[in-house]
């Protein structure tokens, strides 16, 4: 017992599971892959299924699934560089879901001010938006 009374007891503080947060931290990660795919253009992620096999016994399959860039060319020739949460864009101001760079050298500084968007929680409405949208067609498709 005298090893226990040398050391400061607490209770242990109960796990706080923020939606927001993890919206905002995969967001990042998403963002870090597309900085990756500037300088490597086959760049994959691994992704893991659960499947259930003839017999009725699951397992874990992983796959290879390539990185699709989130910027395009626009009719003048400059780069228009999008957000994705799922499978819709972002939108960043009213009807505005893409933002202008100039060439591709200019992609990097853009991905690091987007990050410190989301870091900031400046984005946290528009990715709870675009959650509740998917969600809505999710409840759609279901019925």
């Amino acid at each position: 017992m005298s090893h226990l009374k040398s050391l400061t007891l607490t209770a242990v503080p109960a796990v706080v599971t923020d939606p927001a947060q993890r919206r905002r931290l995969r967001l990042i990660a998403r963002l870090e892959e597309q900085r990756q795919l500037l300088s490597t253009p086959s760049l994959t992620r691994t992704i893991r299924r659960v499947v259930k096999a003839e017999d009725g016994s699951k397992s874990v399959v992983e796959r290879a699934v390539p990185v699709r860039s989130w910027w395009r060319l626009d009719d003048r020739g400059r780069m228009v560089f999008f957000m994705r949460s799922g499978m819709r864009l972002i939108e960043l101001d009213k009807g505005k879901t893409g933002v202008v760079a100039e060439s591709r050298d200019s992609l990097p500084t853009i991905i690091d001010t987007l990050v410190a968007a989301v870091r900031a929680g400046e984005i946290d409405a528009q990715l709870g938006l675009a959650v509740q949208k998917q969600e809505a067609s999710a409840a759609r498709r279901a019925k």
